[in-house]
């Protein structure tokens, strides 16, 4: 007999909200696979590079949303749907939620259209539960230090798009979506995720 089917928790949220944090500490939680996008794969990791280095530049938004579904099939298929069938809990930071977000909202992409590429890629896989954290500008603001990359670089306008893009998807997708605010301590905010993953998913 086979395992029963694994679940997918995505993390999403705009930068330094500290879903990569929350992600780990679930992950470790869980006995779950940790994997992130973009990246999670060898090609996905290459991809990641090449959006967000300064060298690459200005992308046209429709470039930079096929670059991400690219990495996105990569890895549904080698690393998430395999560890699923395997029964495996996969935790991911980052999934389509982030293409509606950056790209659609923040890029101003139709979002149907987005929407769509990101089935596509994913071959219709959702997330079970997909756990936004939010945070005020000025709290991601002052968790960023030197450095940053390309996005993160891509301006308050684009970032204020981005979060508001991030919290229409949770208010229309209540049924699978929670939100947190990101600004809570650490540990208090593992624990309060933790315990809303184990009411959702009991046993």
């Amino acid at each position: 007999m086979s395992p029963a089917r694994g679940h997918l928790v995505a993390f999403e949220g705009g930068e330094a909200c500290g879903k990569s944090t929350q992600a780990r500490l679930l992950a470790e939680r869980l006995d779950a696979v940790l994997t992130r996008e973009p990246g999670g794969t060898p090609t996905g990791e290459q991809i990641r590079t090449i959006l967000l280095d300064h060298d690459t530049g200005d992308l046209d938004p429709r470039t930079e949303t096929l670059l991400v579904a690219a990495a996105r099939a990569e890895h549904v298929a080698t690393v998430i749907r395999p560890a699923l069938e395997a029964g495996r809990w996969v935790v991911t930071d980052r999934f389509s939620g982030s293409s509606l977000a950056y790209q659609g909202a923040g890029r101003g992409l139709p979002l149907d259209e987005v929407a769509e590429i990101s089935r596509w890629a994913t071959a219709g896989l959702e997330p079970d539960l997909v756990v936004l954290l939010d945070v005020a500008p000025e709290v991601s603001a002052s968790r960023q230090g030197g450095g940053r990359d390309r996005l993160e670089e891509a301006g308050d306008e684009f970032h204020l798009a981005v979060a508001e893009g991030f919290r229409k998807q949770a208010a229309e997708h209540a049924d699978h979506w929670v939100t947190f605010d990101g600004a809570r301590p650490i540990e208090d905010l593992a624990a309060e995720i933790a315990a809303e993953v184990s009411r959702r998913f009991p046993g």
